[in-house]
């Protein structure tokens, strides 16, 4: 534990319970948003194969889940570490573009 908030720069345990709480509610909020969104586009479960519904509830959930964990970082002060989390996330799934640094050819 020591290692992960030293890592994180976590000060204190209130702040990493409230990290804890924070990636909890997110998880549970992704998973429960995922499926009336695809039913919104018609993909039920039991309308198509279990073998292309399940690959694109994954595939809705992290998008999802990637912009709640912001919002309820937001919401439980804890924005600058939940950003960090993100781009450090977003970064080794390849997506690290999104966040470099545009220079000015002048």
């Amino acid at each position: 534990m020591a290692n992960f908030k030293e890592r994180w720069n976590i000060k204190s345990n209130w702040q990493m319970a409230v990290i804890i709480i924070v990636f909890a509610f997110t998880g549970s909020t992704a998973a429960y948003l995922s499926k009336p969104i695809l039913a919104l586009f018609g993909i039920v479960k039991g309308s198509i194969s279990g073998w292309i519904y399940y690959p694109l509830y994954i595939l809705l959930i992290f998008p999802v889940y990637q912009v709640l964990l912001v919002s309820y970082g937001f919401l439980f002060g804890q924005f600058t570490f939940f950003w960090a989390f993100e781009k450090k996330l977003l970064k080794s799934c390849g997506l690290g573009f999104l966040f470099s640094k545009k220079e000015n050819p002048e």
